[in-house]
């Protein structure tokens, strides 16, 4: 159900990225009031600009099937922005998140769909 999909330029090593990805898939399912267990969080290392400047940026791309709405959503950006500065030092200002809805049956998963 939720995914946290980051893109950023720091570089990750697994001794920052195993408590990275622990503590992002903390804050969806808590935000978002999903079970822990149907959240997925991935990372992986990319090349941006931001702002036309070069430096520590990240991308955040978040879906899932119900619980994304305008409150969830600023809960959501508030929290991933500090956990992204608290672990890899990234200013909230270089941070863009988007959030997309998901309907169940555009979900696959177990050989089925959630719809």
């Amino acid at each position: 159900m939720p995914l946290l999909k980051l893109e950023t330029t720091v570089p990750l090593t697994e001794e920052n990225q195993k408590p990275l990805l622990a503590a992002l898939s903390k804050v969806v399912a808590g935000a978002t009031g999903k079970p822990e267990q149907y959240v997925m969080v991935t990372v992986g290392q990319s090349a941006m600009l931001m702002s036309g400047k070069p430096g520590d940026a990240a991308f955040v791309d978040i879906r899932g099937i119900g619980g994304l709405n305008g409150e969830t959503n600023r809960k959501l950006s508030e929290q991933i922005c500090k956990v992204l500065k608290d672990f890899l030092g990234i200013a909230p200002d270089r941070i863009y998140l988007n959030f997309t809805d998901v309907e169940a049956g555009n979900w696959g998963w177990n050989g089925s769909t959630f719809g």
